[in-house]
């Protein structure tokens, strides 16, 4: 184990040299975490669910926010040490992207990231894909994932977005102060999000069914649909079946921590007023 973890090391200390960059910021414990990842998950039998594993090995990390909110200007920041819900749905989709294209390096993980998190995959501030209807639009256009909407029931429901919480709380977003063309864009984006519909299933129609499992599988990403004015959603997470029904791999701010949701997504969504139903997105990869 002490050989295989030096070598883990030592083949992390190589990926760092070739992948690092003004742009990128991490630390030894980051990369060398993600290289033991993709080690572990290179021995994996074939067919294993690699989002449910990955989300799985980060279960325990703690829950911080705002994680890429920590530099003056924007950097592709990798921190699996501290993971909000955003952060962790990247991250895992990242390396599940990595391995299931037998791309087992810190480069190939970086790389995904960065096209995940921005809208042409150039890092700075408004490319970043702040609304998690850009993250499914703009990650379907890249090929990456796709978006289930289908059958009805149970997507009984359409979304209309109305977005602009960004632009009209500027406040919670350090790095928007004094950039006012930054704020421009960013208006420009919530303003072609703004009126788009999307088909969604509501929460009371979260049931375990035969027709629920055929729709939703586990490694699916959930996004969690908010009534909160000017947002489009406001939690995401990985779907898991269990024996009672569909539960949720998340960071969570409630636990403090990644959890495996012990409460099924239906009575956790019941607990949260303002949650009205969900969108499921699928890794193309699976």
């Amino acid at each position: 184990m002490k050989r295989l973890m030096l070598l883990i090391s030592a083949v992390g200390l190589m990926a760092l040299r070739s992948v690092a960059a003004p742009t990128v910021q991490y630390t030894q414990t980051d990369s060398t975490a993600v290289v033991s990842l993709l080690a572990k998950a290179r021995r994996l039998p074939a067919g294993t669910d690699l989002m449910i594993f990955f989300a799985r090995q980060l279960t325990g990390r703690p829950y911080v926010a705002k994680t890429l909110e920590v530099n003056a200007t924007e950097r592709l920041v990798v921190n699996l040490r501290q993971l909000d819900c955003t952060t962790y749905v990247e991250t895992v989709t990242a390396l599940t992207l990595a391995a299931s294209h037998g791309r087992y390096t810190f480069n190939a993980f970086c790389h995904y990231l960065q096209q995940l998190r921005y809208q042409r995959g150039a890092v700075s501030y408004p490319g970043r894909l702040h609304y998690f209807t850009s993250w499914i639009e703009s990650n379907t256009a890249k090929g990456y994932v796709r978006e289930i909407s289908a059958p009805n029931p149970p997507f009984t429901a359409i979304q209309r977005v109305a977005v602009n919480y960004m632009t009209t709380h500027t406040q919670y977003y350090p790095m928007l102060s004094g950039h006012a063309d930054w704020v421009n864009q960013i208006a420009r984006t919530e303003r072609q999000l703004t009126g788009r519909r999307y088909p969604y299933i509501p929460k009371d129609k979260i049931v375990n069914s035969r027709l629920m499992r055929a729709t939703i599988h586990s490694g699916d990403i959930i996004a969690i649909l908010t009534s909160k004015r000017g947002l489009d959603t406001s939690h995401i997470g990985i779907a898991v079946w269990h024996t009672d029904g569909l539960h949720l791999l998340n960071a969570s701010q409630i636990h403090g921590r990644v959890v495996e949701e012990p409460l099924t997504l239906r009575a956790y969504m019941r607990q949260h007023p303002t949650q009205t139903g969900i969108r499921v997105v699928r890794l193309k990869a699976k």
